[in-house]
């Protein structure tokens, strides 16, 4: 694939999981050797947040009519790829600091995708990641460990995310504000 020609374009992917089989479609932003960087359309004519896929579990991608209609309609929606989409996508070391830098936060699927792990990076040393882990209630919670390598996709700036951090946010406000206000007697 000469991904170069296709920056821009809605492009659909077939990509490989241990249990599975999962189609990615998206506007291509940037790729290397390692990744390919989509603005990622989740359903119909939406586009939420980004995905980057590790490109060795691509099994194929499609560029044909369907994706051109997607596009035509996306674009009508005032959708495209602008500059600001750009993302270092050097290593995924790099990938995970700008995305906990700039966003708040992340979230990676590894072998399977029947799980997602959420969460910012704490630390990355040789091959592994120790995130803070953002639970589904909007709650910080433990650290974990994972292999860098495991690591198949990368999605930020979802609506689901972004909702998360509002509420982990807003958890943290209150109680530095109850602390506060109990300390003002």
């Amino acid at each position: 694939m000469n991904k170069k020609k296709h920056i821009g374009q809605i492009v659909s992917f077939r990509f490989e999981y241990v249990n599975k089989i999962e189609i990615y479609r998206g506007y291509i932003i940037d790729y290397n050797d390692d990744w390919t960087l989509l603005k990622y359309n989740t359903v119909d004519y939406i586009i939420d947040g980004y995905i980057i896929l590790r490109n060795k579990f691509i099994l194929s991608y499609r560029l044909d009519e369907e994706e051109r209609f997607y596009k035509k309609v996306l674009k009508l929606k005032g959708e495209s790829v602008l500059p600001a989409d750009k993302i270092p996508i050097d290593t995924i070391q790099s990938i995970l600091n700008h995305l906990t830098a700039k966003f708040g936060t992340f979230q990676f699927d590894s072998k399977s995708n029947l799980y997602s792990y959420i969460g910012k990076v704490k630390s990355i040393k040789k091959n592994n990641l120790t995130i803070d882990s953002l639970s589904p209630k909007g709650v910080w919670a433990e650290t974990q460990d994972y292999k860098l390598g495991n690591i198949r996709t990368i999605q930020y700036d979802t609506d689901y995310l972004n909702s998360l951090l509002l509420v982990a946010n807003q958890k943290k406000k209150n109680k530095k504000n109850t602390v506060t206000s109990s300390g003002s007697h």
